[in-house]
């Protein structure tokens, strides 16, 4: 088995529900006693989210590269970036490690054209919603039409990831205001919805979702199992 590397912290809250997940596939493959080989980096959000807010992503892919660094050196196989917003700097991320980076982006790609979908409608942090990282590569690499709400929705979702869900917090006043949307984006024409930020299934269910939910989390984790359990040519 190879061992995952974890760099988490962004928020804490998501990178927990990482490592149960990676721990509850393994088992379910395995069986018995087995679980997980990790390795993981937990950073300090607060300064990183102030960095980002202030537009100084240069001095977040400084500490994000450090990190990613110490995770290959205390012996990961693979690199998992627990975080979509912050796969704006991946390119620099994948650049600065020897080892393989697996994009959420890509595992979640992979899992909607497997569906048979192609417009879908994408949730998450102001910048996964609005900047180009995320939504080209769902283009270009899948051929996915991308679809994100108004301005004051946007306003809205990022507003409850960074002030309640990152904080561990679960309002039903929020999950109300989250599938009505959602509910809006199907209305627009999309197919499914991606939980494009790592917390909003903290929030929204699979079953709940008006939509076809694909959780980026869980997806992300999925895919890491299948690269650690797959044997070595």
């Amino acid at each position: 088995m190879k061992t995952i590397g974890l760099l988490g912290g962004m928020s804490w809250q998501s990178t927990s529900q990482y490592y149960q997940l990676l721990n509850q596939e393994v088992a379910a493959r395995l069986g018995g006693l087995h679980s997980a080989a990790i390795v993981m980096v937990s950073v300090d959000f607060a300064p990183i989210e102030k960095l980002m807010r202030a537009g100084d992503w240069p001095a977040c892919s400084e500490l994000l590269v450090a990190a990613a660094t110490r995770l290959a050196e205390a012996g990961a196989d693979l690199l998992l970036l627990c975080t979509n917003t912050m796969h704006k700097l991946a390119p620099e991320i994948e650049a600065a490690v020897d080892i393989p980076f697996l994009h959420i982006a890509d595992a979640t790609g992979e899992k909607i054209t497997a569906a048979g979908m192609q417009r879908v409608g994408l949730l998450g942090t102001r910048f996964t919603m609005e900047e180009d990282f995320y939504r080209e590569r769902l283009g270009q690499r899948f051929g996915l039409s991308v679809t994100i709400p108004d301005k004051a929705e946007r306003q809205l979702v990022d507003r409850v990831i960074f002030a309640e869900l990152c904080r561990g917090e679960v309002s039903t006043a929020s999950r109300i205001e989250y599938l009505r949307i959602i509910a809006a984006l199907a209305d627009q024409g999309a197919e499914a919805v991606i939980a494009g930020c790592t917390e909003i299934t903290m929030l929204v269910s699979p079953e709940e979702s008006p939509l076809p939910l694909f959780d980026t989390t869980r997806l992300h984790a999925e895919r890491a199992v299948d690269f650690a359990l797959a044997p070595e040519i």
